[in-house]
């Protein structure tokens, strides 16, 4: 072994037994023979006497990006050199004549004889018809050495498609041009002798090695789509794949092989005639009886492929052929084989199921818009419904995880919920081109699942009222509401029916989801709504055992007391009635710390509640008993808990607190069913309930004031009551923004300035006292804790802290924003405000010239637009801000208006920088507005020269200013800024 065999050991070596610093020595050795001049012939020598495969692999390796990367400067003796070694190793002769102990490269493993084959295509690919003409010619009567040579034949015919000729690779301009080079070549000289000698390989070696013969058929099924296709379709050819496919005795892998042939024959591309005519003339649909076979095989797998592609070929002649005996022949043929489609729909994998659905959409689609369907059609769609309604079925052996849902049965439900998409789709397409067909389907299958088996019920039941829940979503609202066709029928049928497996979570979940869907039709029928409630309300709902099924009961039933409002007002005092045990166990501290499911939490129940009795049309004494027998207990349970909050041993307290966190959750929900208008206005002594209620939540700040998910809810419920009582909120303010205020971490500050931006924008000028006492200490908190320019990921902080503190900015500058735009800037100038007024303008300029967020500088720009023109009058004399002036025209109109825009990475074909970009001109023309020639004279004179703009260019600006015309100061303005950018040369400081 000499020194370069030891270099490729070591660098190939992955144990981990050699060291770093050898390892390193032996990459960069063998880097350098890689750079010598003379790597090809030492790695052709290497190939001759070297038996290690990883020095093989690293030879051919080599001659591989040699021919890639340096071919165009090699020498004609170079070039043949290598050609003749090459040819050799592949036809199993020694590169030295008469050499018989030199070791032969295909004695070796699959992928050292993948590498050869690589670099053979790259000879071809330069080579191939020009220089070496005969390269295929002179390569097949070397088949007749055996099966080593054949199997290296395929290898090289399978990398030349791979790597040249097919296209379901992407090819740059010169591979395609070489792929038709080499295409047009070989059918010029070669391909008949080669499908002959497939021919001559699969006929001899069928029954002695079937595995060559797979390979030889795996490599003609790649070359189909480009050669004469008569080579292939001829009796003595088809006659022989034939018996392939059929032969019982013939191991799966040969057979399936086979069939992929003829799949590539039938997806040959050709006009729509001709493929008419071969499809006729293949007689393919006896091969189809194997589908019948064991559905995992290979061989099943590509006969159901072939299938596919038959039908769906068929299908595409049958919409394409302007002829009616062309439509007619290819509709018997597609007649003849669809048994077997809805057969192997069946049995099959999900990715051919996948396929066959695909063609039976398109199926479906071609009777679209007809006057009438045939019996056929109407027998096959019947079929197609048949065959959805099995593949939709879950399997019982998951149905104890699916029950539980546990890891196997949430990816078991995730799976499925995922494979149903198409089916569906397919589902509704059948519904709307036979909607009378589709119904008696469901109900047929409603009424079998219902006396199904028991081992079988939970399924057959499911996978029905999906069908019926999946169809809803293709009718129009008036199909809904009026109950065309069956639904009359269904829509009640399904309110009345108990299923013996209605415990079960997935027939539960789908049961009320499917009864919400078609619940407009109870909404134009009122006569249903009781069964509606009962099925709500009963254990098929509210009270069913299982509490994520009680949950999403809870859900959409709220959604059914949105869509009802007022018809349910007779049916208030039993809906209350029935819902008392469930109200009372939201609010139990044994259940208050259970985790909660996202979004459908339980608290719905109390929303729906809530929108049941907020109704005017609900009298005003029962109105006023419903709410005080809800609020009351509530109530007191918070005031005792807050109480008792100091003797509480630590687990007692965290118990306390989800309670408590549960009945602020029950009591925001409630509220939502209740107008500013009927509490404020027509239904006053309401308004009086939801105050003392107000007052009573706020003493939670008090109590456990550092307590974050007890302060998000009751700062969310802050926010229902500024829209619930309107201006009449007023006085519980002061104290709930207090003790909102005591803490200032940047997660509470937010949600703080949030609840501020909803009380300007609902008061607006109401709360300039309010916001003149808070401003100040928001102000400067916010000013302790960010950073005057970029966030940035310092030593010691997570990206959690980098969240909160973008969160902040974000949500400070809105806040800013907000108080401009509703003529409140004067807060700003407030006697305790004042003295956050340069950080504040400092923080601002930064943001609009720098910040990475297009819409924050937008907004920043905007606010400074806002503040000229409220405190600039425009008349010369004392400023309403002294320094502001001075600061606008010097600061802010060179640093944002001229210097951030020269920046390159301001980029105008972004359609957020460009909507800036206007902000900017804007502010330009607002400040020539107000501060006229003082600020034009300033930013000609001094900013222009800074960035060497031409005399005639500026004189330009003037002019485009002093006009009325915005849009055309805008694009002149960024044709001048794009002029000037060349000439920067990096010289731009920002100030």
């Amino acid at each position: 072994m000499d020194d370069l065999e030891k270099a490729i050991l070591i660098s190939f070596d992955e144990s981990g037994g050699v060291d770093s610093g050898l390892k390193q020595q032996a990459i960069a050795y063998i880097q350098q023979i890689k750079e010598n001049p003379s790597v090809c012939s030492i790695c052709i020598e290497k190939l001759c006497f070297s038996k290690l495969v990883q020095v093989q692999f690293w030879c051919l390796q080599c001659l591989h990006e040699a021919l890639r990367v340096k071919y165009s400067s090699m020498t004609p003796e170079e070039k043949s050199f290598i050609r003749n070694s090459v040819f050799s190793m592949v036809c199993y002769e020694p590169v030295h004549a008469n050499d018989n102990n030199s070791v032969r490269v295909l004695e070796g493993p699959a992928f050292i004889k993948n590498k050869l084959a690589q670099v053979v295509v790259t000879l071809i690919y330069f080579e191939y018809p020009l220089i070496w003409p005969s390269v295929f010619v002179d390569f097949l009567p070397n088949l007749s050495k055996g099966s080593v040579v054949i199997d290296m034949f395929c290898r090289v015919l399978n990398a030349l498609d791979e790597e040249v000729i097919s296209l379901e690779y992407q090819r740059s301009g010169d591979e395609v041009a070489a792929s038709g080079r080499i295409k047009d070549a070989m059918r010029a000289q070669c391909v008949p002798q080669i499908v002959g000698a497939w021919y001559d390989i699969v006929s001899m070696y069928m029954n002695s090695d079937p595995e060559l013969c797979s390979s030889v058929l795996d490599s003609m099924r790649r070359y189909i789509s480009w050669i004469d296709i008569g080579l292939i379709v001829n009796d003595a050819f088809t006659r022989l794949l034939f018996e392939l496919v059929l032969t019982d005795g013939l191991p799966d892998q040969l057979r399936a092989a086979a069939a992929g042939v003829f799949f590539a024959v039938v997806s040959k591309r050709m006009d729509s005639k001709s493929k008419l005519a071969l499809l006729q003339r293949l007689q393919i649909s006896r091969a189809f009886r194997l589908v019948g076979g064991d559905s995992d095989s290979e061989l099943v797998s590509s006969v159901a492929s072939l299938l596919t592609g038959y039908v769906t070929e068929l299908l595409e002649c049958s919409k394409r052929l302007s002829s009616e005996d062309g439509k007619e022949i290819s509709l018997e043929l597609l007649n003849e084989v669809m048994p077997s489609v809805f057969f192997v729909m069946q049995i099959c994998e999900d990715d051919s199921a996948f396929s066959i659905v695909q063609f039976l959409s398109v199926y479906v689609g071609t009777m679209k818009g007809l006057s009438a369907l045939t019996e056929t059609q109407l027998l096959h769609l019947g079929q197609i419904l048949e065959v959805i309604r099995a593949q939709i079925k879950f399997d019982p052996m998951y149905r104890n995880h699916l029950e539980v849902l546990d890891k196997i049965g949430r990816e078991e439900e995730d799976r499925m919920v995922e494979f149903r998409k198409d089916l569906f789709v397919l589902l509704r397409n059948i519904g709307r081109v036979a909607p009378d067909l589709t119904q008696i389907f469901i109900r047929k299958s409603l009424d079998s699942a219902v006396s199904s088996s028991e081992d079988r019920n939970n399924e057959e039941v499911e996978a029905s009222l999906s069908l019926f829940y999946a169809l809803g979503e293709s009718l129009s609202d008036d199909a809904l509401r009026t109950g065309s066709g069956l639904l009359g029928e269904l829509v009640p049928m399904l309110l009345s029916t108990r299923f013996p497996c209605h415990s079960n979570r997935l027939v539960a979940l789908v049961y009320l989801d499917t009864i919400t869907r078609y619940m407009k039709f109870v909404s134009e029928n009122t006569q249903y709504i009781p069964m509606a409630l009962g099925a709500f309300l009963d254990e098929r709902g509210i009270h069913h055992p299982n509490v994520n099924v009680s949950r999403r009961a809870s859900y959409l039933f709220m959604r059914v007391v949105k869509l009802l409002k007022a018809k349910l007002v007779p049916y208030i005092e039993t809906i209350l009635q029935s819902l008392q045990d469930t109200v009372a166990k939201f609010t139990r501290m044994d259940t208050a710390l259970k985790e909660l499911s996202g979004s459908e939490d339980g608290s719905h129940i109390f929303e729906a509640i809530g929108l049941l009795i907020g109704m005017e049309d609900v009298p005003l004494e029962k109105q006023y008993d419903y709410l005080s027998a809800l609020l009351t207990p509530l109530c007191q349970q918070v005031e005792v808990a807050l109480l008792n909050a100091k003797s509480k041993n630590p687990e007692e307290s965290l118990a306390q607190i989800g309670n408590i966190q549960q009945i602020v959750m029950a009591i925001n929900a409630l509220s939502k069913g209740f107008s500013e208008r009927l509490v404020t206005t027509s239904r006053p002594g309401i308004g009086v309930m939801f105050k003392k209620t107000l007052d009573i939540l706020l003493q939670i700040l008090v109590v456990f004031p550092k307590v974050e998910p007890l302060r998000c809810k009751v700062t969310s419920f802050i926010h229902r009551m500024v829209d619930t009582l309107g201006a009449s909120v007023f006085p519980y303010l002061p104290q709930a923004l207090g003790q909102l205020l005591a803490e200032s971490e940047p997660k509470e500050l937010v949600g703080f300035l949030v609840l501020l931006n909803q009380l300007i924008c609902k008061f607006s000028t109401g709360v300039r006292d309010i916001l003149e006492e808070v401003y100040p200490v928001i102000a400067s908190r916010v000013f302790n804790i960010l950073p005057g320019n970029d966030i940035q990921l310092g030593q010691g902080s997570c990206g959690e802290e980098i969240r909160e503190l973008l969160e902040l900015q974000r949500t400070f500058f809105t806040f800013l924003h907000v108080i401009v735009t509703h003529d409140l800037s004067s807060v700003f100038l407030s006697p305790k405000s004042r003295g956050c007024l340069d950080l504040m303008m400092q923080l601002l300029l930064y943001a609009c010239c720098n910040h990475k967020d297009i819409t924050v500088r937008k907004a920043c720009v905007q606010i400074f637009i806002r503040l000229i023109k409220d405190w600039c009058s425009g008349h010369y004399g004392e400023e309403k801000v002294p320094g502001f002036q001075s600061f606008i025209i010097e600061t802010f109109a060179m640093n944002c208006c001229l210097y951030s825009v020269l920046d390159k990475t301001f980029e105008f074909r972004d359609a957020n920088t460009a909507v800036l970009f206007g902000e900017i001109v804007m502010a330009q023309k607002v400040m020539y507005e107000k501060f006229g020639n003082e600020f034009l004279f300033n930013f000609v004179s001094k900013g222009f020269p800074n960035v060497h703009c031409p005399q005639d260019l500026a004189e330009q600006y003037c002019q485009k200013l002093q006009g009325n015309d915005i849009k055309a100061l805008k694009s002149f303005y960024q044709s001048l800024i794009e002029k000037l950018r060349p000439i920067q040369n990096g010289s731009l400081v920002f100030r």
